[in-house]
């Protein structure tokens, strides 16, 4: 994979005809683009009220950009992992239409200065949506590359004025049994959780998701709001966030809990630690069809450059 970067006026720089098809744009513009009265940067008017699908106001990223050619929507949203509506790959997109992403709040708590409950329009109050193009990669071997929209995860947390012993974020997933069958199973331990290190949570690439392709999350991608951190493994990606935790103490994540041997904290792709079940050396990009080529698993999904200063010292095979 290859990581284009351009500054303003680069004539080098990506399209956005490159970044997502022209059509899907102009299906899209076919909704009216406006910002909360709150104030509420780049969320289109009504999100309260939002249907899914809705037209973001975003502004491109060009840093953030690939020469790979993003999956199409239909690949996005019909092949996903999220087992609070079942354990194969239709299940999210098709058991999660009882699912209602509105109205939303997050609980902040821990160890930061500002603590509480924000509703999503507060939480985002001021900050611009951007479109960031990130590969995805499944710790089960298979990618997508994703045109995002969503908010740097830093500028949010900042806001809340996380004190010195802030070491650790930790977030957790919503519990609705009754809208999210997959949470009536014993499959994992409810609700879902995840966790980061401060320094991890504060880099540049983390991001808060609202949507993708220019339009609100669907109930299947984790509406109304997730996280992305494109140089772990897919299963860091929480979604439907309720509650963000700053912690002193590294923070429990449910697969390592669920399967500890398997699943560590750190959950940062690479290539030369093995799944103890599967290689992790080699992938394959969905939509290539099943028998498409596999091609060599790029240490921290391509990001090696970005952040291998945070893992600096570390033993990878031990912190997994």
């Amino acid at each position: 994979m290859l990581i284009r970067r351009f500054r303003p006026g680069d004539s080098a720089a990506v399209r956005p005809s490159e970044i997502t098809s022209e059509s899907v744009y102009l299906d899209r513009r076919k909704l009216l683009q406006a910002a909360l009265a709150a104030g509420v940067a780049g969320i289109g008017a009504g999100w309260a009220q939002r249907s899914d699908a809705a037209d973001l106001k975003v502004e491109r990223n060009a840093k953030y950009s690939l020469s790979d050619a993003p999956n199409s929507y239909e690949d996005i949203t019909t092949y996903n992992n999220y087992y609070e509506f079942g354990l194969d790959k239709a299940d999210p997109a098709e058991n999660s239409g009882r699912f209602k992403p509105t109205p939303w709040s997050v609980e902040v708590k821990g160890e930061a200065e500002n603590i509480g409950k924000f509703s999503l329009e507060d939480l985002l109050k001021g900050h611009a949506i951007e479109e960031r193009v990130y590969r995805l990669r499944c710790v089960e071997a298979w990618s997508m590359v994703i045109p995002w929209a969503g908010v740097p995860l830093a500028s949010v947390l900042k806001q809340f004025k996380p004190t010195s012993k802030a070491k650790y974020v930790a977030f957790k997933t919503v519990l609705r049994p009754e809208e999210m069958p997959g949470q009536r199973s014993r499959s994992l331990d409810w609700p879902y959780v995840e966790g980061l290190r401060i320094d991890e949570a504060m880099h540049p690439l983390a991001l808060l998701a609202v949507g993708l392709y220019g339009k609100t999350l669907p109930n299947q991608n984790g509406a109304p709001l997730r996280l992305v951190t494109p140089w772990k493994y897919g299963f860091k990606g929480i979604k439907s966030i309720v509650e963000i935790r700053f912690t002193e103490k590294q923070p429990p994540t449910t697969w390592n809990i669920s399967a500890p041997q398997e699943y560590g904290f750190y959950a940062n792709v690479n290539p030369k630690v093995d799944h103890p079940r599967w290689s992790q050396a080699r992938e394959r990009k969905i939509g290539a069809g099943l028998f498409g080529t596999r091609v060599p698993t790029l240490m921290y999904n391509g990001y090696e450059q970005e952040v291998a200063g945070l893992y600096q010292g570390m033993d990878l095979k031990k912190y997994y």
